[in-house]
Formats: structure tokens, sequence, C-alpha cells
């Protein structure tokens, strides 16, 4: 059994309790953290008028919790909220917590979740208006210099009845507040991170979503963009997965439904070639090469450099067929 770390002592340390200066001016956002109870999924999504608002405001760890920090924002609040989670403190306790050690938190806007489901959120007085938050079970959606103050009750709105994974569901309260008004000084930059429910000390691994835009016109269109683009590269790790453990019709349905996500991708259509003549179905893999090599003819010479790597066999005559350099053997 752990011992719980006190709180004092680890708010001690944080810019929270020892910085209290402000930046000088808000991040204004739409924000949303939550758990996904079928998976124990943890996330957190935002749009901001503000240059690259990912890294300041979402904050997720698998198996801990989730925070979305932003107003005139303190990212410690994202850092020690999951070490506190970590070390067994609620979500609740431990914005409780960090309030009380912010001399700021009249300016703040904080929400937390942990991997329990508790939600706790947090609207400073000061908050520039329209600004508000609702917490309601396994998420809690807040905003501040909102157009209308529509926005956050769509927000919630909008996750409650979407169906599917957390993910899609949180894209869906993003996309219900920008059509509530949104921001009341425009967009530009998303971001949307979702984690496993248990950690396997492999942030890499743990990470299921991990897309960010930065800067753009339309950041929900493109991180929706984004979002579909990281379904279909998890759908090819998961088939090479399957390759590994030799169960060739699950990795060619995974490979299959990446591609059906982005048609367009070549480099899925290469890989799935590749796979398939390591499975001696060597007849379904060269029109597929061939759909590559019309896209780019580099492919083809790729494709040469892969026997010596270990990734397809040195058989010059398969090589050629593969090619289209020589006759059908």
């Amino acid at each position: 059994m752990f011992r719980l770390i006190p709180l004092v002592a680890l708010i001690a340390t944080s810019s929270v309790a020892s910085e209290p200066a402000m930046p000088l001016r808000p991040v204004n956002t739409y924000s949303i953290v939550a758990r996904d109870p079928a998976t124990g999924e943890l996330g957190v999504a935002v749009q901001s008028h503000w240059f690259s608002v990912g890294p300041i405001v979402a904050w997720a760890e698998a198996g801990v919790g989730a925070v979305a920090t932003q107003s005139f924002v303190d990212p410690s609040y994202g850092k020690l909220g999951l070490e506190l989670m970590r070390v067994g403190r609620t979500a609740p306790e431990t914005l409780k917590g960090l309030l009380a050690a912010d001399s700021g938190s009249a300016v703040r806007q904080v929400a937390m979740i942990d991997s329990q489901g508790r939600v706790a959120a947090h609207t400073g007085e000061r908050c520039i208006a329209a600004a508000g938050h609702i917490v309601g079970e396994n998420f809690s959606v807040q905003a501040n210099m909102m157009e209308k103050d529509t926005v956050w009750p769509a927000m919630a709105k909008a996750f409650r009845e979407t169906k599917g994974d957390l993910a899609a569901r949180m894209m869906a309260a993003l996309e219900a507040a920008e059509a509530a008004g949104g921001d009341i000084r425009g967009k530009q930059s998303a971001a949307l991170v979702v984690v496993s429910a248990k950690s396997t000390g492999k942030a890499w691994v743990d990470r299921k979503f991990d897309i960010r835009v930065d800067d753009h016109l339309k950041p929900l269109e493109e991180l929706k963009r984004l979002l579909t683009l990281q379904r279909a590269y998890n759908l090819m790790n998961e088939g090479d997965l399957a390759v590994e453990h030799n169960d060739a019709k699950a990795a060619l349905e995974a490979y299959a439904g990446a591609q059906a996500l982005v048609p367009g991708n070549a480099e899925m259509v290469f890989w799935t070639a590749v796979s398939l003549v390591n499975m001696n179905r060597v007849d379904e893999a060269v029109p597929l090469f061939q759909k590559t090599f019309k896209r780019d003819p580099r492919w083809r010479e790729l494709l040469t450099r892969l026997p010596k790597a270990g990734l397809l066999p040195e058989d010059p005559k398969l090589m050629a067929r593969l090619t289209g350099a020589g006759a059908r053997p």
C-alpha cells in the first residue's frame, strides 16, 4: 500500500503556489475532459484563438487522468494535477488543493477527471465572459471568452448524445461549440488527446490519439481530418501486430480498414502489398504495387531496397515480378 504525499508538499514546488504572476493575455478557449466508462480511456480536447494551444491546455496520462487548464492559463495545473492524481488524490481533491494555493484562481478556468471518472471544474469569477462550465457524468465542458453563453451547454449535449468512441464524442463536442458561436475572436488552433485506461509504462503506446493543429484557418476541420488519418495508421499498426502473430485474416482486415478511411494514401497500399508478399500472396500484391508506382515512381525504387533490409526475400525473379521489370515466371 503506497503512502500518499501530502498535498502541500507537492504544490509547494509548483508555479501555482510560488509564481502567481499571470500571462498578459488569456487563452480564450473551449475544451472538454472526459472518460469512456466502457473502455476506461481518458481524453481532453480543445480549440482556441491562440497559437499552438495543445501543449498549454491539454494534459492526460494513462491510468491517471486528464486536465484542461485555460483562461489566464497556468500550465502547472496540468503537471501537478496529474502528479497528485497519480499518487491517489481524486480529481476534486486535486483541483481544490491547487486552487487554494493559487492567488490567481479568480482568472483561472480548469477541469480535471481522474481514472475513476470523478470530475471537477472551476471557472474563476474574473474569467472573461461568456464563461462557464458544466460537469456531467464522466466529463466536464468549459469555455471562456465565448461569443454566447450557449457554447458549453451545446458541448455537453453533443457529448452525451453522440455515439462512438471517446475521440469521436469529444470531437462532436468541439464542433457543437463552434456551431453555437465559439470563441468571440475566432479560431486558430486545436488539439485532441486520448490515452488508454491503464499505463504500460510506455507513453507512446498509451496515447491512442495525440493530434494537434497549431495554426489553421479552420482548425476543427483539420483536426477531424487528422483524427481520421490517425485512426487509419492505428489500424495499420494493428495489422502489423497481427502479422507478427501469424494472423493473416486479422491483418488484412485491419489494412483494408485503414485504406477505406484514407483511400488516397499510397503508403498504406504499399505496405499492405509488402505484407501480402510475405504471406505468399504475390498475385494480390502485384496490382497494389503497380497502384503505388503510378502515384509516384519512387515507390518502385524503395521496393528494390527492401530485401537488403530483410523485409522481402532476396529473390531477383520475385523482385522483377513485383517491380514489373520482367515477365511473370
